[in-house]
Order: structure tokens, then sequence, then C-alpha cells
């Protein structure tokens, strides 16, 4: 089981990055799936998680409707768009999976990816 993000960089305020998970070694549509952020000195928090079941969107929505999640079925593959961007949303993007959707919503996903770094500064 493995997950590869990317798509991270620097960008400036105002900018647009569109973040990527692939996953693989398992059922890519069995599993619901969330992105996380996390700065250096502080929790890691969710800012978009997706439920297989019946398509709902949860997780604390800290960029509130800037960042949209989105998935790709076929190629394994899940999407995070980040739009409008702020400096404060500079940290480190994590994408994680899990067939229980309360346990990717509170952070306790099963499988996790090693993370891309955003940087957005003038």
């Amino acid at each position: 089981v493995q997950l590869q993000a990317s798509g991270g960089g620097s960008v400036q305020p105002g900018g647009s990055l569109r973040l990527s998970c692939v996953a693989s070694g398992f059922t890519f549509n069995n599993y619901n799936i969330g992105w996380f952020h996390q700065v250096p000195g502080k929790e890691r928090e969710g800012v978009s998680c997706i439920s297989r079941g019946d398509g709902s969107i949860d997780c604390p929505d800290s960029a509130k409707g800037r960042f949209t999640i989105s998935t790709d079925n076929a190629k394994n593959t899940v999407f995070l768009h980040l739009n409008s961007l702020k400096p404060e949303d500079t940290a480190v993007y994590y994408c994680a999976m899990d067939t229980v959707f309360w346990k990717v919503v509170s952070g306790r996903a099963t499988y996790w990816g090693p993370g891309t770094q955003v940087t957005v500064s003038s």
C-alpha cells in the first residue's frame, strides 16, 4: 500500500496549486479520503475529507471554500485544488485514506502519504 503526494511548490498570494495523491496497492474506490496540512510546531489539521459512501465532504473547513477535493477513480488519484492562496496556507500537505470515514475525519486514517510542501509568499 502506497500513497504518493505531489504538486506542492512556491506560489504568490492569490495564486493556485493542484495537489495530487496517487494510491497503489489497494482498491482505491473502497477508501475514504482526506487532505490535511501541518505547520511546524502545530498539530496537523484536516482540510477536506470525502466519504465514498455518500460523497459527503467533511473535515474542518479552515480554507472556507477556497480548497476543493476531487477524485479520478480511473487513475487512483485524489486532488486538492488550492485557490486564492494566502501566506497562512503555507504548510506540508498530506493525503490520507481509510475504509472508515470517521477515522479519516479524526486524523486517524490507516494510510498516509509522505506530504508535499506548499509555500505562499510574495
